[in-house]
Parts: C-alpha cells; sequence; structure tokens
C-alpha cells in the first residue's frame, strides 16, 4: 500500500496515519455480548451437566439439552470404527457443545434471528485446518447444510465457509479471550463501574404513570394508576383492559402543571385482597376551599374482578394540606400486615410550620411514617392503632405515628427478603426528597427519628436545631448531592427469580436528572455500597423485545407479582401528557435456568373489550446486522478510506468547543466526544442553533448550543422537554424531535457560557429565543445538565 510510505506532510505523519488506521480497521476490540441460540442471555445450570462440561458453570444448556447433545454424539460415532472414534471423538464433541457455549449465538452466526441459523459453529482457521485433515467425514453426519456439502473437499474453501465476520467469536479462539471471558457470568460494567443493564418496554401512552402494583392473588394481573385519578388493568401477556379499574378523575386534584404534585398519588391492595377485595388508596382533593390528602377504602366489584365497585368508598383518613406541593403519596402493608401511610411535611420550603416544622412535630400527622390497623373495620372504627406503635402512651403525640422527621418520602418499598435464606426480609427502603442539598435513602424502623427539618442528608439544615443534643435522629443509608439529581425516587431491593445477579441490590432513581443508581450492602460491614447504572452501550441491550433508552423523568418504580423490577418514567411531567412508558429492567449478563421461573396464572374472567399492547420504544445507536444488505463493492471502501485519510491529514481544524469531560450518559453509559467544525462559516444570526458532540460525528443529534448577542453558549436542561428539541429540530431542517437530551449526555460545553435555562416551549416557536425562558444569560444550572436533541426526518429514524 503506497499510500503508508513517503514524506510527511502536515501535522500527522503518514507513518502515524498508517498505524492509527491499522488500529482503527484492524484491531477492533471483542464487544461482550453472551447470547443463547433462543436469543437470552447464559445462565447457570441448576443440575450439572454430564456431557458438555466445559459449560457446567455456566453457558446455554440445561440438564435436558446436554443429554440430548450426548446422544446425538452417540449417534454420530456410532458410525466410525476405533480409529474413526480416536481420531475424531474430541472434535465431535467440541462441535456439538458450542451450542452450551455462552456465546451460541456468535458462534452459530445467530445473533439477527431473522437469518438463517448455522449448523456448524465458526470455526478458527488454524482449528478448521486440523479438522479438516482428520475429521472432515463427520461433516455429513453433523450436518444437512448443502453448501458445506459443496466444498467439503476443499479445505480453503470450506474453512473460509466456516469462519465468521468477527474473528474475536471463532472457536476455539474465544476460549482464551479476555475480554470475553474475564467477568462473564457477572453484570458488566463500563471503564467508570457503571453497571450496564437494558429494559423491557411493557406498557406506554400513560398519563404520569406513578404506581404499579399487584393484588397478590395469583393472576399475576398488574394495575398502573395514573396522576389524573385513573388505574388501569393489564394481564400477563401485556394487553390492558379498555374499561379502567378505578376512576375517581372527577374528586381528584391535580392540574396539567409540569412539575404538579398534587393527584392520584398512591395504591395498595390489602394483604388478603384474593379473599377480602379491599383496596387502599391515596389522593389530593378539594373540600371547599381547603388542600387534603385522603385516604380511602375501596372494595372490587362483586360483579367484576377488573372492576372496583366505586360507591363502596369509605374515607379513613383526610389530612389538611397547607401547600400544594410535598403530599407524600406511599402506602403499603408492612410483613406485619399494618398499612403504613408516608405523608409529606406540608409543604412551601424548610418546614415552616410551627417552633420546629410539621417533621418534628409529633401533635400532627404530616412529615410522618404512620402506621394502622385497617383489619376488622367492617363495624366500629375505620381504624385502630397497633399496640405496639411507638408513641401511644406518650402525652400529645399521636399514636398513628411509626416514625417522624420526614420531608417527602417519595417511593418506599419491602424487601421481600432472599428468596433461599429470607435475609432482609420486611426491611422498609424510602427515598426522601431534599430541600437545597442532598437526596437520601432510608431505612424505617419503628420510633426513628430521621432528622427533617434540623438535617438534610448528612448535612445540617436547620443549625440550631440540628445542634440539639435530643434530636437523636438517624443518619441515611445513603446520600447524594444535587450536582448528582434534586429529586430521589426511591426504589425496591431486587428479589425476582429471572436475574440471579441482581439478588440484594437496591435500585432506585432521580426524577430532576433522570439519573438510575443502586446500593448494595457488604453483609460483612453493614455499609451500603454505590454504583451508578448506565444503560447497556455497543451489543449489551442487543437481544430482541430488549432497548437501551428511557424517557428521563423517572416518576416510580414497582414490583411484579413475581418479584421482578420495574421503572415508570415519561417525556412530559404532566398529568395529562400521555407520554408515561413502564420499563421491565433486565440483566443482560446472566437469566435463570430456564423452567425455573416458571408460573401459572390463575384464570380471569374479562368483560372489558382488551386493547393489545404494541411497543413504540426502541434500541437507539445501534445497527443489527442485516445479512440480506449486498456488501459494498472494494471501490467504494477504498473511496471511504482515501476520504478517511484526507480529513485526518487536515491542518486547519478548529473545534467549536472544547473536548467535554468524561461522564456517564444515563441513556447509554458512553463517553461523548465532539465535532469538529472549520471556522469559514457564514455570518451567524441572533438565535441560530446548532449540534455538537456527537462521537459518531452525527448531524442529527448532540449538545445544543445557541447563538446569542455574539456568542455560542449552552442551554441547561432545567424544564427541557421534547417540544423545545422539536424547535431546535426544525430550525435546522429536521422534520422531528425523536428525543429531548438531558444531563449533558453529549458532552459538557465547558468554556461557554450557559445562555438559556427554564426553556418552556410549545414546539411551534421559529427559535428558542421565541420560548419563555429565564431571561439570556440567567441561569441556576452548571453544564453537567447541558441540553441536547436528537432529531430525524421520521419517526422510525429513533433507531439510527
Amino acid at each position: 500500500m503506497q499510500w503508508c510510505h513517503g514524506k510527511p506532510t502536515g501535522r500527522l505523519s503518514p507513518t502515524r496515519l498508517c498505524v492509527f488506521l491499522f488500529f482503527l480497521l484492524r484491531v477492533k476490540p471483542a464487544a461482550l455480548h453472551p447470547q443463547c441460540l433462543d436469543f437470552k442471555p447464559p445462565f447457570r445450570p441448576v443440575r450439572e451437566l454430564e456431557f458438555c462440561v466445559m459449560y457446567k458453570e455456566f453457558g446455554c444448556c440445561d440438564h435436558e439439552k446436554d443429554q440430548k447433545l450426548m446422544s446425538k454424539y452417540y449417534q454420530i460415532m456410532n458410525n466410525f470404527d476405533y480409529s474413526g472414534f480416536s481420531n475424531c471423538a474430541a472434535f465431535v464433541l467440541e462441535l456439538l457443545c458450542q451450542e452450551c457455549s455462552p456465546y451460541a449465538a456468535h458462534l452459530f452466526d445467530a445473533e439477527d434471528p431473522s437469518t438463517p441459523l448455522r449448523t456448524i459453529p465458526g470455526l478458527c482457521p488454524d482449528y478448521c485446518s486440523q479438522f479438516w485433515s482428520k475429521c472432515r467425514s463427520t461433516l455429513p453426519h453433523l450436518t444437512d447444510d448443502p453448501n458445506i456439502a459443496q466444498v467439503i473437499e476443499d479445505q480453503t474453501n470450506l474453512c473460509r465457509y466456516l469462519e465468521l465476520d468477527d474473528m474475536d467469536y471463532c472457536y476455539p479462539h474465544l476460549l482464551s479471550n479476555q475480554q470475553l471471558t474475564q467477568s462473564l457470568g457477572h453484570v458488566q460494567s463500563d471503564v467508570h463501574g457503571c453497571l450496564q443493564l437494558c429494559l423491557e418496554e411493557v406498557a406506554n401512552g400513560l398519563r404520569n404513570p406513578l404506581a404499579f402494583v399487584h393484588a397478590n392473588d395469583g393472576t399475576h394481573r398488574f394495575f398502573v394508576a395514573e396522576q389524573i385519578g385513573l388505574v388501569w388493568t393489564y394481564l400477563p401477556d401485556l394487553s390492558r383492559l379498555e374499561r379502567p379499574f378505578l376512576n375517581i378523575s372527577n374528586v381528584v386534584l391535580t392540574s396539567s402543571w409540569e412539575g404538579d404534585e398534587r393527584g392520584f398519588l398512591g395504591l395498595t391492595f390489602h394483604p388478603k385482597y384474593k379473599y377480602n377485595g379491599k383496596l387502599y388508596v391515596y389522593y389530593s382533593v378539594e373540600v371547599g376551599f381547603e388542600e387534603r390528602i385522603r385516604i380511602s377504602e375501596f372494595h372490587v366489584s362483586a360483579n367484576d374482578i377488573n372492576v372496583v365497585d366505586h360507591t363502596s368508598e369509605r374515607v379513613i383518613l383526610e389530612i389538611d394540606e397547607p401547600a400544594s406541593n410535598h403530599n407524600g403519596g406511599q402506602l403499603l402493608f408492612g410483613d406485619d400486615g399494618y398499612l403504613y401511610i408516608f405523608t409529606g411535611d406540608g409543604g412551601m420550603a424548610g418546614d415552616p410550620f410551627g417552633r420546629y416544622g410539621n417533621g418534628q412535630n409529633k401533635s400532627a400527622l404530616l412529615g410522618k411514617v404512620l402506621r394502622i390497623d385497617v383489619d376488622g373495620n367492617e363495624r366500629g372504627p375505620l381504624y385502630r392503632i397497633p399496640q405496639d406503635n411507638p408513641f401511644i402512651h406518650e402525652q400529645g403525640a399521636r399514636p398513628e405515628i411509626y416514625a417522624f422527621g420526614v420531608r417527602n418520602m417519595w417511593r418506599c418499598s419491602v424487601d421481600q427478603g432472599d428468596p433461599v435464606t429470607k435475609e432482609g426480609k420486611g426491611r422498609i427502603f424510602c427515598g426522601d426528597v431534599g430541600q437545597n442539598k442532598f437526596e437520601e435513602i432510608d431505612l424505617i424502623e419503628k420510633g426513628r427519628n430521621y432528622g427533617w427539618r434540623a438535617r438534610e442528608g448528612f448535612s445540617c439544615y436547620d443549625k440550631k436545631l440540628c445542634a440539639n443534643s435530643s434530636l437523636g435522629d438517624v443518619l441515611p443509608i445513603y446520600a447524594y448531592p444535587h450536582k448528582m439529581g434534586k429529586s430521589v425516587i426511591g426504589g425496591y431491593v431486587y428479589r425476582g427469580c429471572e436475574y440471579p445477579n441482581l439478588n440484594g441490590m437496591y435500585i432506585f432513581g432521580d426524577f430532576m436528572s433522570g439519573r438510575l443508581m443502586s446500593l448494595q450492602e457488604d453483609m460483612s460491614t453493614g455499609q451500603w455500597r454505590y454504583s451508578e447504572i448506565c444503560m447497556g452501550q455497543d451489543l449489551t441491550c442487543a437481544f430482541p423485545g430488549l432497548i437501551n433508552n428511557y424517557h428521563p423523568y423517572i416518576i416510580s418504580f414497582a414490583e411484579d407479582e413475581a418479584g421482578e423490577l420495574y421503572l415508570l418514567s415519561t417525556r412530559t411531567p404532566s398529568a395529562t401528557s400521555p407520554s408515561g412508558v413502564v420499563y421491565k429492567v433486565v440483566d443482560p449478563s446472566r437469566r435463570a435456568p430456564p423452567t425455573q421461573c416458571h408460573y401459572d396464572p390463575l384464570p380471569v374472567r374479562v368483560k372489558s373489550k382488551l386493547i393489545r399492547f404494541v411497543p413504540q420504544e426502541t434500541l437507539i445507536g445501534i445497527n443489527l446486522p442485516d445479512k440480506n444488505k449486498l456488501e459494498p463493492q472494494p471501490t467504494e471502501s477504498y473511496d471511504w478510506l482515501q476520504k478517511l485519510i484526507a480529513a485526518l491529514t487536515e491542518v486547519e481544524k478548529v473545534p467549536a468547543t472544547p473536548s467535554p469531560s468524561a461522564r456517564h450518559s444515563r441513556y447509554k453509559g458512553r463517553r461523548r466526544k465532539n465535532k469538529s467544525r472549520t471556522q469559514s462559516a457564514p455570518k451567524v444570526q441572533n438565535g441560530a442553533v446548532r449540534l455538537v458532540g456527537d462521537e459518531h460525528d452525527r448531524r442529527d443529534r448532540g449538545r445544543v448550543e445557541i447563538f446569542i448577542n455574539g456568542e455560542w453558549g449552552t442551554v441547561c436542561d432545567d424544564l427541557w422537554n421534547i417540544e423545545n428539541a422539536a424547535v431546535v429540530c426544525r430550525q435546522l431542517g429536521f422534520s422531528f424531535a425523536l428525543k429531548a437530551v438531558k444531563n449533558s449526555e453529549f458532552g459538557e460545553g465547558k468554556g461557554f457560557q450557559i445562555l438559556l435555562d427554564d426553556v418552556q416551549c410549545e414546539g411551534t416557536e421559529s427559535s428558542l429565543l421565541d420560548c419563555r425562558h429565564a431571561g439570556v444569560g440567567t441561569h441556576n444550572c452548571a453544564h453537567y445538565e447541558d441540553a441536547g436533541a436528537i432529531c430525524g426526518n421520521s419517526v422510525s429514524t429513533a433507531n439510527p
């Protein structure tokens, strides 16, 4: 190749260019993507394999499959004499057992379900050469592929036919590929330690879905509540009943205003719902001129198990709300059978009510964890006080109080305990939303003071109150600063069956930053280890039905009847915006063995019309192989290469912005790089925008930069939504905004001013300057909140 020699020109010498191109074109690292022939992750067999023992610890075969391969092996080897057996037995065993390899889908070229499956695994050239010279006579017994029959006598053609496009995965070299084997079977993480998980869409078109619960009645239905006061029934096949399970939207107090904290806030089923048909709801209501939170009991209809008897409502408790925010909203039953109610501190800022605030005032029900007994309430009082409630004998204290010092706990959960040892069973985890500096995760215990308003996270908020030695508050198990997020969403400890690696992991998130996070308890020290969760990058989520992105506003988490974990989020945080989606959390690194998690839902008699589930979300940033496409001709490849060489040897290149610091993207867990742009450009108009920062230099996505009063700057992602992104995309000549990107996914625009904050567009404006905003140069954010956009000319281009 003559272009790799000669005299240096410009800054980049041909020698360095050759080295760069060699690594670019030849030394691509293998992508860690274990996958079985059923297009699912590998697993650890319950019963030890007897034949394919090299995969007895982790792979794609259970004992039944292993026995079938053994039977096939003996059928094949019965066709050979002693010499053939001694020469070829090992080869035949190895080839058959690659169906058990954790990388079986790659070995058999089956990553794409729409393409034909190989009958012989992909072989490395040296191994294939040995196999051909010794045991090619076994091929007619191993495969009925007619193409192999045509080339069986030609070593070169046969081995070319059996090789893989991606030589990282050929057998047996993949066994010695450290990058593919060193962390096999464990939750994968990127270089920054960010855990790589995936999602599966299970419901969509919801208006601020803020609760997902099950009835624990064996039907495996799940119920999703919308903020406006509607609850929908979903069957195990993900179809939704057209008639709502509950509709109290006519009395629920809320609005279409983004960020309105009032509305239908909580739902839980009685532990004995299967027998008594009781459920409990928590919602905002207006009584006269007063706003209140109401906890009510309902019964399911006697005529239809998929509909609530709306006439059965009995108000268990009402509490006046002095402000429209901090309404709490969690209801749950503990392992003790009592109903727990989590109230907010009454709203405004800093809990300004009374001398010490509602949180520290035990004569008030606001800012508390309440515990009541609702059993046997058909006659007499609607609820009773459990005899071991901690303040039942304290003068002036409300006997319902179980714990206090709470600001606004949003989403709490009961740990179901380790499936085997039951370790951790019954613990209650809560996320408590902070004021100015910190968000926290708490373990709820009887009689404890959780510190608010004296303390926020580990830090003092009210310094005078914090210095009170009699405060006796308990510290959170974890707290994070507002540079990571500004509104914690409590989650669940994973105790499901399908993803064993996640067992014991507490998964939670943040509404404002959209960040997914996890805590894992160190059983030897009792300390909690933090790990961020990123959406799987590269091919990590390239499984049928999985996606690697979610809408940015996380509202809640959930657990189904089988213990699997779900995430609820929305594109626009308004009670009237049908952009909410429910996602199932998936670990692509390892699954449970087949049939281990099998359950048979009890039949459900359906009287309403069923609406079939149609997924809308897509895997982004991944081009799955399409074997039906023609390979590009050599001339095209050469032209591309010449363009790359020319681009790399250009001297006059000036970057539009400084290189961003490395950071996590909550959608793909990847670092981003900036585009380069030349200085030669026409005169820029006020309000002009550009997209920069995509590592693949795609013009349809990037960090939004805007030109105002002679300078380029960035836009803060506070209130950033799809309507804002649509204005940018249309300004750049695209038809649609496919995604409003937050949290500086395309890098931080350091070195530039933040020119716009709190942008609110209708979507029809000609530029962001025509939208409502805080004022040019006025902001209360930092570059880690730089906004971005992904644009397109059709909705289908969401999977670029």
